[in-house]
């Protein structure tokens, strides 16, 4: 059942159930073991502070990644004694872990702790890892079990603070960020709710039937019938494979001037994704820059998380 309100610049879609829905089922043990690692590894953190403003300090940090090699994060943390709410933030696959610091700022002044992890396609030799290397699925699908391992490296840092409550960490991903977000949300118990920011249903939706120039390009000037293999080996990682076993809340984000995939996609998204969920929409484009989409994930994470 569907109820539609409308808002200033906001279309609100909420999922109701009338019924109990019945529980959750479990993602499978293969999906699961996908994103296995020694969490028994040194952390090995490395910190210095780059700025201090009046809620709290921005760090930057390098830890160990499971896969080898260094992280790059900033963490952002409040000033005041915990114990804190805390998030980790997955940017969009163009950005850097640069695109939530305004963001997490403004968390820190509420008393969350934030860590905003790279991917490794934004680090230097030799922990370079490269993306969309159409040619060579295999070593694309290695990145990306790596980068949700790493995410998940990201809580074992946070929780190995004293003074953040490990009963109330979520998550924050936007594009490529929110589809580790719901990977994250099937296989990962410790996070307790996400936020997935312009998140697609499927990667096929972007690169096989999206109508953007530059990726109608980008097919034309591949071999036939690469991209479809390199979708093929990748499939597993798709959000919809994971948001119908989360077991958190989870609020989804989406664009009505979306450039990089249809209405089609993030519909068949929400309808995939257990409940509890909250489905916004906003007009803006896949950057989701509108204020109300900043506000409306404050206010939610605040109640899911318990801050201030």
């Amino acid at each position: 059942m569907k109820l539609w309100q409308l808002g200033t610049g906001l279309l609100l879609l909420n999922f109701l159930n009338v019924v109990s829905a019945a529980p959750a089922e479990r993602v499978s043990s293969k999906l699961v073991h996908l994103f296995d690692y020694d969490s028994h590894q040194p952390l090995d953190t490395h910190d210095k502070i780059v700025k201090d403003f009046d809620c709290g300090v921005i760090h930057e940090i390098t830890y160990v990644s499971p896969s080898g090699g260094l992280v790059s994060a900033y963490q952002i943390i409040p000033k005041g004694k915990g114990a804190f709410a805390a998030l980790v933030f997955g940017h969009w696959g163009n950005g850097t872990r640069g695109e939530f610091i305004p963001e997490a700022k403004a968390y820190a002044c509420s008393g969350v702790v934030s860590l905003l992890p790279d991917y490794p396609w934004d680090r230097p030799r030799p922990w370079y890892s490269a993306i969309d290397d159409f040619a060579h699925p295999d070593l694309d699908r290695k990145t990306r079990i790596n980068t949700v391992i790493e995410m998940r490296r990201a809580i074992d840092l946070l929780l190995s603070r004293t003074d953040v409550d490990a009963n109330r960490l979520g998550y924050v991903g936007h594009s490529f960020g929110a589809q580790w977000g719901a990977i994250l949300a099937a296989v990962e118990p410790r996070i307790k709710a996400a936020a997935l920011v312009a998140g697609v249903a499927e990667e096929a939706d972007v690169l096989l039937r999206s109508d953007n120039p530059r990726i109608a390009d980008l097919r034309a000037g591949l071999p036939k019938g690469q991209l479809e293999t390199y979708l093929k080996t990748l499939e597993e990682f798709n959000a919809i494979n994971y948001v119908r076993y989360a077991r958190i809340p989870l609020l989804l984000q989406f664009a009505n001037f979306e450039q990089y995939f249809g209405r089609a996609s993030m519909e068949r998204y929400a309808a995939a994704t257990t409940e509890p969920k909250t489905v916004l929409f906003y007009d803006s484009a896949h950057e989701l820059n509108d204020p109300q989409a900043f506000k409306d994930r404050f206010d939610w994470l605040a109640k899911s998380l318990a801050f201030r």
